[in-house]
């Protein structure tokens, strides 16, 4: 199934455990301190880690839905 993320940037602290999880997805901008969704929308084999990325970021401010393809 097909997924998307959402990064709520007015929660975001900071603490870049996103970008411990997916390097792959996400960048931090230092000027602001916060992360940088790099793909909103990354592959099934980056599931896994996307799925980390959303439980592991402890202000909550990123999503994972999963979607239907049309």
């Amino acid at each position: 199934m097909a997924y998307k993320l959402a990064l709520d940037a007015d929660k975001c602290r900071g603490y870049a455990n996103c970008l411990i999880e997916a390097p792959e997805i996400w960048d931090f901008d230092e000027d602001t301190d916060t992360a940088v969704l790099r793909l909103e929308h990354p592959s099934q084999g980056l599931r896994a880690k996307a799925e980390a990325s959303a439980r592991g970021c402890p202000a909550g401010a990123i999503t994972l839905v999963d979607q239907e393809r049309p």
